[in-house]
């Protein structure tokens, strides 16, 4: 009879609806262009939760948690260790991360901790300090210790932020998040990495790409700097001499 009331268990188990959730998502622009004038510019992300495709329920059942991380371009980056030796200021100690983001933004509905655990954000790369604790041969303690200073000058420059209850829900199902680009924003693509949390697990996730590029001038500037650096340099060079000379001339009248 236990044998029997298990298989029973079990059979009505596998006939009730799976639930399942998908997520719909999408970016406000795709392309961000850096004139002379850009002084940075507001993305606004949103996004529904919804019935996987296939699946019997009509209505999704939260309450659920949206986490959005925007990821810049990744750049190899060295950050360095000064220490006063004899009066003289010297770099002693540097450690070099590979494929760092040059740009990390965290948005998310509540704060990170109260949404899952420690480590479920940083094997997720949620959390800004998980690009920190990459595999590194300076050891695990220097690279923390220099990434978490690099993490630092980064948030300085706006370069690299978190802002718990960055994403507001409209509805149960429907958010929105909006996120301003510093005027600093590194040229390349980008990606927006949402997370839809539920009891503390992730149970969707979607990828949505936008583009940040300079047009103009300052594109014609960026790739003669490295496509042609010498004679971007020589220009800039006979642009300094000129100027200086043009200067003296103004001045002496």
């Amino acid at each position: 009879m236990r044998r029997l009331a298990l298989v029973l268990m079990a059979l009505i188990g596998t006939a009730l609806p799976a639930a399942a959730e998908r997520l719909v998502s999408s970016v406000s622009t795709e392309t961000v262009e850096i004139t002379s004038s850009f002084d940075g510019e507001r993305l606004t992300f949103f996004g529904a939760i919804a019935p996987d495709a296939g699946a019997d329920q009509r209505f999704v059942e939260g309450p659920f948690h949206v986490v959005v991380v925007v990821l810049g371009p990744t750049q190899d980056r060295v950050a360095r260790k000064k220490t006063n030796n004899f009066g003289v200021w010297l770099n002693t100690e540097q450690v070099e991360f590979k494929g760092f983001p040059s740009y990390f933004h965290v948005l998310s509905s509540a704060k990170l901790r109260d949404i899952t655990d420690v480590n479920t954000l940083t094997t997720s790369y949620i959390l800004p300090e998980s690009h920190a604790l990459s595999p590194n041969p300076a050891g695990w303690w220097q690279t923390l210790t220099f990434g978490q200073e690099l993490i630092r000058l980064m948030s300085e420059q706006e370069l690299f932020g978190v802002q718990e209850g960055g994403v507001r829900f409209l509805s149960e199902s429907f958010y929105q998040a909006q996120l301003t680009l510093p005027s600093n924003a590194p040229p390349g693509p980008y990606i927006a990495q949402t997370y839809v949390f539920k009891n503390g697990e992730i149970i969707a996730r979607k990828s949505d790409g936008f583009a940040v590029r300079k047009i103009g001038f300052e594109r014609f500037l960026a790739l003669s700097s490295t496509q042609s650096p010498f004679l971007y340099g020589l220009a800039c060079v006979v642009l300094a001499l000129f100027t200086g000379w043009l200067g003296g001339v103004l001045f002496r009248r």
